[in-house]
């Protein structure tokens, strides 16, 4: 991180993203225990039923809500940057489980370090807020176990046949890992 002045951080921004179940969520939490950081979870801005298309979902990673995540996110990040003054900010939570927004908001402390994690962190839109820009990837074979174990393998199919074709057209047509700073095998 970048010191700007006696007192003053500015505050450092981290991108981790990469594969479904290369371990984007398992690295985040690490950086939060050991460096006290600050977790954004992507998972948190997954598109609302009513924006939900095909045409958004023939974006490349258009099925984030990035102009939610833009405004309560990214703007929020860059002011404090701006500032060198690490603030405390407040987002909405889509929670895919009840397809409904949460009702608390996620309240990130002001910190010296903010993680950015998950699929479709790095579009190009979000990453000028970012001082390390990293790409997770695994084997199919531990992409395939680590979805088992945490989803059950009925879930997998869904992951197969939807998810990760979707992250992949990401992945290939936004050059993610060609843009990444640090590219992680993590098998």
């Amino acid at each position: 991180m970048e010191v700007t002045g006696p007192g003053n951080i500015r505050p450092a921004v981290i991108a981790i993203d990469g594969m479904c179940g290369a371990g984007k969520s398992f690295f985040a939490q690490t950086l939060k225990e050991r460096l006290g950081a600050a977790v954004i979870h992507m998972d948190d801005f997954f598109l609302p039923p009513e924006l939900r298309t095909e045409a958004r979902r023939a974006e490349p990673g258009g099925n984030v809500d990035y102009g939610r995540f833009l405004t309560e996110v990214i703007e929020p990040l860059r002011r404090m940057r701006e500032k060198g003054v690490p603030e405390a900010f407040s987002y909405r939570r889509f929670d895919c489980s009840r397809m409904a927004f949460s009702e608390e908001a996620v309240l990130l402390p002001a910190a010296e370090l903010f993680v950015v994690e998950g699929s479709y962190s790095l579009r190009e839109e979000f990453c000028q807020v970012y001082d390390l820009k990293i790409f997770l990837r695994c084997s199919e074979e531990t992409q395939k176990a680590r979805i088992i174990e945490r989803n059950g393998a009925e879930r997998y199919e869904d992951f197969r046949d939807l998810w990760i074709p979707l992250e992949e057209a990401y992945f290939k047509a936004l050059h993610v890992p060609e843009r990444a700073d640090l590219v992680l095998g993590t098998d």
